[in-house]
């Protein structure tokens, strides 16, 4: 419970503390864009790294040399709120993630979510679900990298199982040919998940798989890019627990 409190505990500081901070970077934004990105992307880096090590995580990483130094679509599973910290605290370059359009009512949170380019979905409104999507696309040709889940929910249920990948989320990909990255992750429930309210020290697998390319996949593969991608993150997650 401790773990638990301390780590609400940063998440509190760091955004009231980050207010001046967001003043100040939306000055240096109209003189440095970039240098602004960056500094954001950092600082929320390293109070992630510092709440992973309040939690007690230990994460065996395989595979990070494969990512390419290009604007790519992260794709991964999705078990817990620590997929968040454990992902994006690994991240070179400009990364957003897609989050549900709930994120929204919590101030601070999502101005910082704004500001490292975070977009939310509307999973009730498929024409706003689109411009989401196309936003998603914007951003890839602008060289920043877009990270989702495709299952579009936490995944609550028996170990290794994953829900249905859904096909909208590929689009991305498909239409700027960019890589696709998918992330399998082992292990992250048992931070906090499976046992609320505690966080306990755990071991976790995250892997990064071969970069895949659309463009480069057989007209069958294409067509059915959802469940080829969501096959390859449920044979790594099976092979993986067996590191744990």
């Amino acid at each position: 419970m401790i773990r638990f409190l301390l780590i609400v505990l940063v998440l509190f500081l760091y955004l009231l503390l980050g207010i001046p901070v967001l003043l100040f970077e939306a000055v240096l934004g109209h003189f440095n864009p970039k240098a602004r990105d960056y500094q954001c992307l950092r600082l929320v880096q390293a109070t992630f790294r510092f709440m992973l090590f309040i939690a007690g995580t230990r994460i065996t990483v395989i595979g990070e040399e494969k990512i390419p130094d290009e604007p790519v679509l992260f794709i991964g599973n999705h078990r817990s709120y620590f997929d968040i910290l454990l992902t994006y605290s690994r991240c070179k370059r400009l990364t957003g993630y897609i989050a549900k359009k709930e994120m929204l009512r919590y101030p601070l949170l999502r101005d910082w979510m704004k500001r490292l380019y975070c977009l939310f979905l509307d999973r009730e409104n498929p024409k706003e679900g689109l411009k989401t999507i196309l936003q998603a696309i914007d951003y890839i040709k602008n060289g920043i990298s877009i990270c989702i889940f495709p299952e579009g929910t936490r995944n609550t249920g028996e170990e290794l199982s994953l829900l249905p990948f859904h096909s909208g989320s590929f689009k991305i990909a498909e239409k700027t040919n960019c890589p696709i990255v998918p992330i399998s992750m082992n292990n992250t429930i048992s931070i906090f998940e499976s046992h609320l309210p505690k966080v306990r020290k755990t071991h976790v697998i995250l892997e990064y798989g071969d970069p895949i390319y659309p463009g480069d996949l057989d007209k069958d593969a294409r067509r059915r890019l959802a469940p080829y991608c969501q096959n390859i993150i449920q044979e790594t997650i099976n092979r993986n627990q067996a590191l744990l």
